[in-house]
């Protein structure tokens, strides 16, 4: 894919997460993009067959996940305690922008397409429960941290961080009930915050 195309992908991708992020996933079609993008159906075919497709690249270009995180310079130069709180410090200001985030279209997406689709979700969840479970044993590792079970400390951690994600689309959540979750997630790897 030529550079001038790749930028043409990429500026679908961000008006179709705009489209997506205003109107969900179930009732948004081509058309809607296509009116987004101000291009021409023909020029939309060109790179995307279909909403799901769409969809699955907008979801492709977020980043959110603990790799990203663990991955980047100032993790790098961190404890395994500090990287702690980067991570739940970064989860706390997605669950806080929830005007500006894909959960939605997420939800809508998953329940319609019940199937292997699902295995991307699946394959991030794992992915998330790998890395958090690895930072957690480098920390048990240093003394850093304190947990018998860092697989099934990471698949709680990562459980609550979801569950907080879903309160804030239904009913809300406080960023002082955020951080009363991330002081007893906190807790269960042995970490205080002072």
């Amino acid at each position: 894919m030529g550079d001038k195309s790749s930028q043409k992908r990429k500026y679908i991708i961000e008006k179709a997460r705009e489209v997506f992020h205003t109107n969900g996933y179930k009732t948004v079609t081509m058309k809607d993009i296509v009116q987004a993008c101000e291009i021409s159906r023909g020029g939309l075919y060109l790179y995307f067959s279909n909403t799901k497709e769409l969809f699955q690249a907008v979801l492709e270009e977020e980043n959110d996940n603990i790799s990203d995180i663990l991955e980047s310079d100032r993790a790098k130069n961190s404890t395994p305690g500090e990287n702690m709180l980067l991570y739940l410090s970064a989860q706390k200001n997605d669950i806080l922008k929830k005007n500006d985030n894909l959960s939605v279209a997420v939800y809508e997406y998953m329940f319609l397409n019940r199937s292997e689709e699902n295995d991307l979700f699946k394959n991030k969840f794992e992915n998330e429960v790998s890395a958090l479970e690895k930072l957690i044993s480098e920390g048990v590792e240093q003394e850093w941290m304190v947990c018998e079970n860092p697989a099934q400390a990471a698949v709680h951690i990562l459980h609550t961080i979801e569950g907080m994600k879903i309160q804030a689309q239904t009913i809300g959540i406080s960023s002082k009930d955020i951080d009363k979750e991330i002081e007893y997630i906190l807790g269960t790897v042995g970490l205080v915050l002072e």
